[in-house]
């Protein structure tokens, strides 16, 4: 499976939330609503969850195994700098770029 496009949405520069992400497959099947997120050692993706019944947050949707996570987290941080270098106005739109 091959990532074939990425969209990045900022978010303003304040709090923890940094941008969410689409990430397309193969050009065939889309993960909305990825977050990416500053934590204590650096930048790292959330997968869309929800809220039980209990409170817990579970994911929807997430890799099986770390080489799948890691290849999608390093594609989308990739991205989400790559949007940032852009000038302010472009940065806090829609950025998209195609992997290959």
């Amino acid at each position: 499976m091959n990532i074939t496009d990425i969209r990045v949405r900022r978010f303003n520069k304040d709090g923890k939330m940094k941008a969410i992400v689409s990430v397309t497959f193969d050009d065939e099947i889309v993960i909305h609503d990825i977050k990416v997120i500053e934590g204590d050692k650096g930048l790292f993706i959330a997968m869309p969850s929800r809220k039980t019944s209990d409170g817990e947050f579970r994911d929807i949707v997430h890799p099986i195994n770390s080489a799948m996570r890691s290849r999608l987290q390093d594609a989308v941080l990739e991205k989400f700098e790559a949007a940032g270098l852009q000038d302010e106005d472009e940065a806090f739109g829609e950025a998209a770029a195609t992997l290959q």
